[in-house]
């Protein structure tokens, strides 16, 4: 079984962790200069560890291996949330290069803007696998400031450069590493989490009008509030939703915008956005059906207007079954007792490139379930843990 150098991994993982550094975190945008730098660094780890590296026009850095094949490939992101953490996806990529610099015949990547720091997200592994167009790339904006993403790849340097595509047939699957981002393995007491599947996200916008009026020269039996009529729409949301979700659905309200926004103006109109996760297509599709039903019961019994519009809409991405068994035997081997299979309920990369080729996912338990946030960490008895497991399911996925 191949042997992870433990101490070169969590000294070049510490190192990465330096660019861009906030508090214990780090803020690395997208295509900001922080970014940029920790991709330039990670081109000289991936050099001396013998790969041929190389950076895209989206941002994607790519290490290749030089021998024969079979190949996987491994990998995950490097830029980070607003003053967020030091492992979210970072993590991943450099597994990757302890499993090269280890021997095994991987190609190591990191994908530009999973974060989605731009419109549309995960730019770099739609990219990848052919299905980001040069009319999104025209379309996106960042969600921080508003900037043309065309403007933020010229500032970057990367303007002119061609996209990279998956060579058709060259790689057997793909491994991600990555921290749960929750709290299950660690109110388990567990230490070793083999991932079955990606939740699909599907986004949703409410739009509600009501009446702007005068706060005080407006009766209440008046009034056509529509912050009121969201704030009841949603309650019934959260009251209706546990009857149809699964085990692991989650739904979350991520904004409300109320129009003219003033403390003595009733709302004229309601603007929502709302989402829903879970990795099981019937459940997303009665979750669904359950919201449609909410809001044409808001409509006959509100005196505000409510519209429904999809934002987006995604399909769970399963595991390879196969990479799984892989991962349960070095999990098992490493770690008896302490693992067990679990769903992602973030999104990640793997979702986009297990539509070319076989994908699974490890994660290592997140202290305190903390993630999105500077104070985000792991042991670093677990990350190892992690990647030697990462490293042996590898090498058996290759034999098998």
């Amino acid at each position: 079984m191949p042997k992870i150098d433990a101490a070169h991994f969590l000294r070049d993982l510490n190192e990465l962790r330096q660019i861009g550094r906030y508090r214990t975190g780090v803020h690395r945008p997208t295509y900001s200069p922080e970014d940029m730098e920790s991709r330039r660094w990670l081109m000289q780890r991936l050099a001396e560890c013998g790969l041929e590296p190389s950076i895209d026009g989206i941002g994607n850095v790519h290490g290749r291996h030089r021998g024969p094949g079979p190949r996987l490939l491994v990998g995950s992101h490097i830029e980070s949330q607003n003053q967020a953490g030091w492992l979210d996806g970072a993590l991943g990529v450099v597994a990757g290069v302890a499993l090269a610099r280890a021997g095994l015949p991987v190609d190591v990547c990191a994908f530009a803007d999973e974060e989605g720091h731009f419109e549309g997200g995960f730019l770099g592994s739609k990219s990848i696998i052919g299905e980001l167009s040069e009319a999104e790339i025209d379309r996106s904006r960042s969600r921080n400031d508003g900037t043309p993403l065309r403007d933020a790849l010229a500032a970057a340097g990367l303007a002119g450069k061609p996209r990279m595509q998956l060579e058709a047939g060259r790689h057997k699957g793909f491994f991600e590493m990555h921290i749960e981002q929750g709290t299950q393995l660690e109110k388990a007491g567990l230490r070793l989490g083999v991932v079955t599947g990606i939740v699909a996200i599907w986004q949703w916008r409410i739009e509600i009008v009501g009446q702007q009026d005068h706060a005080g020269g407006t009766t209440m039996a008046e009034r056509r509030d529509a912050g009121l009529a969201a704030v009841r729409l949603l309650a019934a949301i959260d009251r209706e939703f546990p009857k149809v979700c699964g085990e692991r659905s989650t739904w979350t309200t991520g904004r409300i915008t109320l129009e003219p926004g003033a403390p003595s103006i009733i709302p004229g109109s309601a603007d929502v956005l709302f989402q829903f996760r879970d990795v099981g297509l019937p459940v997303l599709e009665r979750m669904e059906a359950m919201l449609r039903s909410l809001v044409r019961e808001s409509n006959r019994n509100e005196r505000c207007t409510a519209k429904l519009t999809q934002v987006s809409r995604a399909l769970p991405a399963l595991c390879d079954p196969a990479m799984m068994a892989a991962l349960d035997q070095a999990a098992e081997r490493h770690a008896p007792g302490l693992w067990q299979r679990m769903p992602s309920g973030a999104g990640h990369d793997a979702q986009y490139i297990a539509r070319r080729m076989p994908a699974a996912m490890l994660f290592v338990p997140s202290i305190g379930g903390i993630s999105h946030h500077w104070a985000e960490d792991t042991k670093e008895e677990d990350l190892a843990l992690g990647c030697q497991v990462l490293a042996d399911a590898a090498e058996a996925f290759l034999r098998g």
